[in-house]
């Protein structure tokens, strides 16, 4: 009889038993999870993501993905001959842009990542904003943020007036894996685009997650020296919004995240979603693979 080395088995079950109090705090609580960035676009890390939120699944733990497909927008936009605009973060979305966010975000983004799911062995259901009449819209306004005095039109860019998650709870209920797209409807049954991170706070706060999990293509939130913050306060990031250190497209992020554990949320997480099974890595070690922001 061959002798087993003790390293690789006894490491897997070291990992397993590091992982179980972890597992118990959240077994039965849902979590919120925003997917962008490169774990969108790279194979590898497609997969790994899709194995994270089934295993999720699977101990007891409630995911609600949202996802978002900026590069994919683009990449669309650009094949049609029109080039994408942003103000202070946000998509400038005309009609004919709506249209193909619509389509890009609703149908093929939303169905590759259900897909990806079901084949790691989920049931993973598409929804957008319209289904259950989930999100309610209206246009947004955007006020410069260094003069308030001057409003942005951005188009059919939404801004969220309420969320009804009776359809996502009745899903996870049936033990489906909820997909969300960030399309809202408003008043006269117009579609709006909206922030996905917006979106993924809204609804962590509405389902009163316990986690709320955001991936992006940095490894957190950084310092101006790009040091790794790894755990944020409302106050913090006040004066990270005051002094410049938090601009750009983290705006609505953080923001959105702020808001969330302001609102109930237990814990928000900004991962790196370039690191494979950074979800499980972030959930069940007490190693820290980015920034979590509490109400205090």
């Amino acid at each position: 009889m061959t002798e087993t080395t003790p390293t690789a088995s006894s490491l897997k079950a070291d990992i397993l038993a590091q992982a179980l109090p972890h597992i118990r705090k959240l077994h039965g609580k849902t979590m919120v999870i925003k997917y962008g960035g490169n774990a969108m676009t790279d194979p590898a890390l497609q997969a790994a993501f899709a194995e994270d939120v089934v295993l999720l699944k699977l101990v007891g733990i409630h995911p609600v993905v949202v996802h978002g497909g900026g590069p994919q927008i683009e990449g669309l936009l650009k094949r049609l001959g029109k080039k994408g605009e942003f103000i202070q973060g946000m998509r400038v979305t005309d009609p004919e842009t709506m249209e193909v966010v619509e389509w890009v975000l609703g149908g093929e983004v939303q169905q590759d990542i259900v897909g990806l799911i079901n084949q790691a062995g989920g049931k993973a259901v598409g929804l957008t904003g319209r289904d259950g009449g989930m999100i309610r819209a209206q246009k947004l306004k955007m006020l410069d943020h260094a003069d308030p005095s001057i409003e942005h039109d951005v188009g059919q860019v939404g801004d969220i007036v309420s969320v009804d998650v009776s359809v996502v709870k009745t899903l996870q209920d049936a033990n489906f894996i909820p997909v969300v797209s960030p399309i809202g409807f408003g008043a006269n049954n117009e579609s709006y685009n909206i922030n996905a991170d917006v979106v993924a706070a809204k609804l962590a706060t509405e389902l009163q997650a316990e986690k709320l999990m955001m991936l992006t293509n940095i490894s957190g939130v950084l310092d101006k020296q790009g040091a790794l913050m790894t755990d944020l306060t409302a106050k913090r990031i006040d004066e990270l919004f005051a002094d410049g250190t938090i601009s750009g497209g983290m705006l609505p992020k953080i923001a959105g995240a702020l808001d969330a554990a302001k609102s109930g949320v237990n814990s928000v997480h900004i991962i790196d979603g370039r690191v494979p099974h950074v979800l499980l890595l972030e959930i069940l070690t007490d190693q820290a693979y980015g920034t979590m922001i509490r109400a205090d």
